[in-house]
């Protein structure tokens, strides 16, 4: 199995969000299936079904994370070099096409977040930025044709 890559606030996120669902969401989700259970018929009982369906999430959620967490490789932000792009950088590039300046934070996939400004290593973008260096310009492959990028700065995260 391949090595998901976190940042240490990625792998901070995934523990609280663990310890969350495993103490209080269990909690919560096991009351409110004995109160649907109190209500008497269970065939016809949507709140119980409800419920059901929501601890099957949870655990399936777990589950999820647990696996993530089994086979995580940890970057340290601060001994990310900045002489090239790697996943824990900031970097600032120039759109070639819509002549724009454009922030983003390279992190694993499993801390992707568009609205964020967190892009994946794994993505197309983030894939043609890995090993960049300031002054460089990359090509990317997309969908909608090809991307330019020319690539301003590149900082750790504050």
């Amino acid at each position: 199995m391949e090595k998901k890559l976190l940042t240490y606030a990625g792998l901070q996120k995934l523990e609280a969000e663990l310890q969350d669902l495993k103490v209080v969401k269990r909690k919560e989700v096991a009351q409110k299936i004995k109160e649907a259970r109190e209500q008497g018929d269970l065939s016809e009982n949507a709140e119980y079904d409800a419920a059901k369906d929501e601890q099957r999430d949870i655990e399936a959620r777990i589950e999820e994370i647990e696996a993530i967490l089994k086979n995580v490789e940890v970057v340290v932000e601060e001994e990310v070099d900045l002489d090239k792009i790697s996943v824990g950088c900031k970097v600032k590039i120039y759109d070639c096409e819509f002549e724009e300046e454009l922030e983003y934070y390279i992190v694993g996939s499993t801390e992707a977040n568009s609205l964020e400004g967190k892009i994946s290593n794994e993505s197309p973008v983030g894939k043609a930025l890995i090993g960049a260096k300031v002054g460089d310009t990359v090509k990317v492959e997309t969908q909608a044709g090809e991307l330019e990028y020319k690539v301003l700065d590149i900082q750790r995260v504050a």
